[in-house]
């Protein structure tokens, strides 16, 4: 079975085919027969896993499995300490609260520069926030810092669970060592228990 990473561009619809004519991970994919495993917005960057491994795609992409997915997000504005704190808590997103999230401030990475360039409010500084989260909803991250004052401008996926980027470039993709396959693997086996009055066994 093939597994493979994918440093998705900017404006490149996580799927293979589209009527409109929109650049597709078929323009950088020439492996047959494999599916992204979830989705990343057609305005945002970085690492997407491709695989035929349908039960690996169905673990990966239900939510109680928690895979963490991190992202850099380039925000409008300087987050004050109360505005992460809400992000770590949980803000509302159309009426449902996020699920406590790890975010921190961060330099800013070093990283391409995006075929579109950002644009700038000249009288507004912008900051980089590290965010991991493990749900899945429609554009959370940009609601996220959305709900808090502080807009996304750029968002930056570098790693899912064990694996990263690292130096792979827009457009381009690899497969994953023996030793990347055991570990996605093992981080998306449910987690056993059992049960007996007063204990619990993970």
């Amino acid at each position: 079975m093939p597994y493979l990473i994918l440093n998705k561009p900017y404006e490149v619809l996580t799927q293979f085919t589209d009527e409109t004519g929109r650049a597709t991970l078929k323009d950088f994919v020439k492996v047959p027969n494999i599916y992204p495993v979830g989705r990343l917005d057609y305005d945002s960057e970085g690492l997407v896993l491709l695989t035929d491994d349908k039960a690996l795609q169905h673990r990966l992409s239900d939510p109680k499995f928690k895979i963490k997915k991190t992202y850099w997000v380039q925000v409008e504005g300087e987050p004050t300490e109360e505005a992460l704190r809400q992000l770590r808590n949980g803000v509302l997103v159309k009426d449902v609260k996020t699920a406590p999230a790890k975010v921190k401030l961060i330099d800013e990475p070093e990283v391409w520069e995006r075929s579109t360039p950002i644009r700038f409010r000249a009288n507004k500084p912008t900051s980089w926030l590290e965010i991991k989260i493990s749900q899945g909803m429609n554009r959370q991250v940009r609601r996220m810092t959305a709900a808090v004052g502080y807009p996304t401008l750029r968002l930056i996926r570098p790693a899912i669970g064990p694996l990263a980027l690292n130096e792979l470039q827009p457009g381009q993709y690899r497969e994953l060592t023996p030793q990347e396959i055991i570990l996605l693997k093992g981080v998306s086996k449910p987690v056993a228990t059992y049960k007996n009055p007063g204990r619990r066994f993970r």
